[in-house]
């Protein structure tokens, strides 16, 4: 049976480990679906002026695991034949593992953009910035579940196309090699915020290994949402 790809975003109560998601959309060859649904905590404002779901929008909406969709998400997600695509993937996989489905295998758009872009020619890799860097030309709304599922569906395909182009393979090939990429940590080289903005990091830890150690700490406290963070600081403090 051939592969199913998935694209899907959630949208939650943050972006911290204590939050939940209160919207999952996603998107396959012949299937859209959207739906938000009532977390364990209510939504507090500063994520309600993101995604622009208030509480008074999910009051009477279902518990996510006693919806009538969640079994068929997650006979979806975990079939062994589906990958499901996203962009920070991390992030999304750990929201939706707190709701008891874990997938086999995925994709993170975001690690395959970074590992594509070597030489760090572009700013930032959030998916708004890359669908306009990149000129990606479709009708979404930004920071909509639905929304987003589309821009990272054409972002994907770009990002596939450029490694079947480099490295002259096939789709199914390029596929793989994305999903092999997303299952590796991303090594930073450089800052790209703080004090030592853009500086190597490298040389941070030369200038500066205290501050490295206190950034390590921070990131820790976010345990797998931060995964490149600490693999990077890790590796750099020789740990």
């Amino acid at each position: 049976m051939s592969k199913q790809i998935i694209f899907f975003d959630t949208e939650t109560t943050g972006n911290t480990e204590e939050d939940f998601l209160c919207q999952i959309a996603y998107k396959t060859e012949d299937t859209s679906f959207s739906e938000m649904y009532k977390p364990p905590k209510t939504i507090p404002p500063e994520a309600s002026a993101v995604h622009h779901i208030s509480n008074d929008m999910i009051k009477d909406k279902p518990i996510f695991q006693e919806s009538k969709d969640f079994e068929t998400i997650k006979n979806l997600f975990e079939n062994e034949n589906s990958i499901p695509v996203a962009h920070n993937a991390m992030f999304d996989l750990f929201m939706i593992k707190k709701e008891n489905i874990v997938p086999s295998q995925f994709i993170c758009t975001l690690r395959v953009a970074k590992k594509l872009d070597p030489e760090q020619k572009l700013q930032k890799y959030n998916l708004q910035y890359l669908r306009y860097a990149l000129g990606i030309e479709i009708e979404a709304t930004a920071h909509d579940a639905l929304g987003d599922v589309l821009v990272l569906e054409k972002l994907f395909e770009r990002l596939k196309k450029k490694i079947m182009t480099e490295e002259n393979t096939d789709e199914n090939t390029a596929i793989q090699k994305m999903i092999e990429i997303s299952s590796v940590p991303f090594l930073f080289k450089t800052l790209p915020f703080g004090k030592y903005k853009d500086m190597p990091l490298e040389e941070i830890a030369q200038k500066d290994q205290a501050y490295l150690e206190w950034l390590l700490a921070q990131k820790e406290k976010n345990g797998q949402l931060d995964e490149d963070w600490i693999y990077t600081l890790k590796t750099v403090l020789k740990k």
